[in-house]
């Protein structure tokens, strides 16, 4: 109804129930039949709720646009859905068993798991992990895993550890002063670094 606002009724014929209105935003102008529950826009007669011209034709003759909603949208028509009696179930081991076909799930229409998608392309030389430089922890300096990998990263059973890095780290720019040389795991509680 608030869109019906800048929609203005032209002309109409009250007999026929057939009005021209026109957006005042677009000038885009709707011939609206509402004896056949039809209008230009399409609205009316695809989801046969009132669209905005007509809520505008009824607000300039004072008429109730209600009456022009389809009669599936009323609770008279959901409740005829309901209307016949539904036979209880009872519990499963007493249902026959079932003798059709089997369905068998397409496992190329599974969602994917979270994370990182999977590499789909076909890799070359280039793509080898032998071509590349071995992976170095960054944390503890050893070969072979990451830092989110490293089994001497602090975890929930290392509450109250200070970690202490290896080499000094070059990949942080800003920090200025001595660098730290070797790891060590310490207990904070006992002993100050």
């Amino acid at each position: 109804m608030h869109q019906a606002g800048n929609i203005v009724v032209h002309r109409f014929d009250r007999r026929n129930e057939v009005f021209e209105v026109c957006e005042m935003t677009s000038g885009k102008v709707s011939v609206v039949d509402l004896a056949r529950r039809r209008c230009d826009c399409g609205h009316f007669q695809v989801e046969r709720i009132p669209c905005r011209h007509v809520i505008a034709y009824c607000a300039d003759q004072r008429l109730d646009w209600q009456l022009y909603v389809h009669d599936v949208y009323k609770m008279t028509e959901v409740r005829k859905v309901y209307r016949f009696e539904f036979t209880p179930l009872g519990d499963a081991e007493t249902w026959p068993s079932y003798e059709g076909p089997t369905l068998v799930a397409n496992p190329a229409l599974r969602r994917t798991s979270k994370g990182r998608p999977k590499l789909t392309r076909y890799l070359n030389e280039i793509d080898s992990r032998d071509m590349r430089d071995p992976q170095i922890c960054r944390l503890c300096g050893v070969q072979g895993h990451s830092r989110s990998r490293c089994p001497q990263r602090a975890g929930p059973s290392g509450a109250g550890r200070v970690c202490i890095f290896k080499y000094p780290l070059m990949f942080n720019t800003k920090l200025r002063g001595p660098s730290i040389s070797f790891v060590s795991y310490r207990d904070a509680r006992h002993s100050a670094l």
